[in-house]
């Protein structure tokens, strides 16, 4: 499944390789970016929110690895209140993860 209308993923283009991982991931998922998410110890920084979804923060992303993020994106796509209860499919991603906050 496919990211759905709505599913923001926001990449900090201030932490070094945060550039690098948004064109990477340009036409897989619906991409946005910010300056700054004032986590700059653990760079790369992704938010993924979505109106009436759980919203998530990850640090410490691998520019590397887009593969991960767009595997998120599937998982996120098809949990309705943006629950994600298995992110094993999601890589190395699901060790990054800073925070969920309930929709």
């Amino acid at each position: 499944m496919a990211p759905t209308t709505g599913d923001r993923f926001i990449i900090c283009t201030g932490c070094t390789g945060g550039a690098d991982l948004a064109r990477a991931l340009k036409g897989s998922v619906p991409v946005e970016t910010t300056d700054c998410m004032n986590v700059c110890d653990s760079p790369v920084s992704l938010a993924v929110r979505a109106e009436g979804k759980a919203a998530y923060l990850f640090t410490g992303v691998d520019p590397d690895a887009p593969e991960d993020i767009e595997a998120f994106a599937k998982l996120y796509a098809a949990a309705p209140d943006g629950q994600i209860m298995d992110a094993r499919p999601a890589g190395n991603l699901r060790f990054c993860l800073v925070g969920r906050i309930p929709a």
